[in-house]
């Protein structure tokens, strides 16, 4: 009974946190959000005032399924672009895609932004991350998006091999709970190994932002780390909904609708089962590796047993499922 409690508390604080990364994802595709990020991290806002970026982001407010995998996002991508209309939030685009052994791939958002000559277009995907992920580097993960963000322009946004009228693309990650603030910008350079023939073409087409967010909100005079004041304050868990609200509109003059004001509401709400989530994961690897550790101690004390008792390393071997240099490995430790 006790263990199906657990359960029952893990699933439901795992469903917390689901719902919270989707509070995420909403708050970070709200236009005003999105023209905050793009002035701190691109050349080509750089100065403007996000209230005048925010008429630059093409789209209107929707969700839809956009997937990353080969042949599947030009058509889906297509349709919305066609579709698109002047809206105030672009969530969703947030690409599902079930992969064996895998789980889900997605965009988290994913839209186009018209640049300031009033012609040129670029791709903008945005990820949000809790935590630095511990199976795959995280860079990687970010080129593999920039690559399928251009590859996949190919009929869409040029035809045949018009390949001067691929957009250039940009892939920011924001990742929390780092050990410091940070963000780094990292891009395509020609380095000249020999001779110094000129060679044409877009150097400026993929592009990487990778922005690291500590636990602590930064001082509001730290002009270095503006943006991730902002995002500390829209995606903590930890900080009261009154004062993200008061930071957001005295520091950068966002105004809070409605559905902000909401999303904020219930992200912080669901703050603590996300804390639970985590702490249900750690119980249960803890008792995975205690009942690992448990094993191991038995077989320990089998495997001495039997050598005390006089039985020769093959046969120990034979029984136990181990290799005789394991065996006397366990036997001179033992010895000292």
């Amino acid at each position: 009974m006790k263990m199906e409690k657990e359960l029952k508390h893990a699933l439901l604080a795992a469903d917390a946190e689901t719902q919270y990364d989707e509070k995420v994802k909403r708050l970070l595709g709200n236009k005003i959000i999105l023209a905050h990020i793009l002035v701190r991290t691109m050349d080509e806002f750089q100065g403007m005032a996000p209230v005048d970026v925010v008429p630059f982001i093409e789209g209107e407010p929707f969700i839809s399924v956009v997937p990353v995998e080969p042949g599947l996002t030009n058509a889906v991508t297509r349709k919305l672009r066609d579709c698109g209309k002047s809206g105030q939030r672009i969530t969703g685009m947030n690409t599902e895609l079930t992969e064996i052994g895998e789980g889900l791939v997605r965009f988290d958002i994913i839209f186009y932004v018209r640049m300031k000559d009033g012609i040129s277009q670029m791709i903008v995907n945005l990820e949000a991350q809790k935590d630095a992920p511990s199976g795959y580097r995280l860079l990687n993960r970010a080129v593999y998006y920039v690559c399928r963000m251009i590859s996949s322009q190919k009929e869409r946004d040029f035809i045949n091999m018009n390949y001067n009228d691929i957009k250039k693309v940009f892939s920011i990650w924001i990742c929390m709970n780092m050990n410091e603030n940070s963000t780094d910008y990292v891009h395509l350079v020609d380095e000249k190994l020999a001779g110094s023939y000129s060679w044409e073409g877009g150097l400026d087409l993929l592009n990487i932002v990778l922005v690291g967010i500590a636990k602590g909100l930064p001082d509001k005079d730290e002009k270095e780390y503006e943006l991730h004041r902002l995002l500390n304050a829209v995606l903590s868990v930890e900080l009261p909904a009154a004062k993200k609200f008061k930071i957001m509109k005295s520091e950068y003059d966002i105004e809070i609708d409605d559905q902000m004001r909401e999303d904020v509401s219930e992200m912080c709400n669901l703050g603590q089962g996300v804390f639970e989530a985590g702490e249900a994961r750690g119980e249960a690897r803890g008792i995975t590796q205690g009942i690992e550790k448990g094993v191991a101690q038995e077989n320990v004390r089998i495997i001495l047993n039997m050598y005390q008792k006089g039985y020769s390393l093959d046969q120990i071997a034979d029984i136990t499922d181990k290799t005789i240099e394991e065996i006397e490995t366990i036997i001179e430790k033992k010895a000292r």
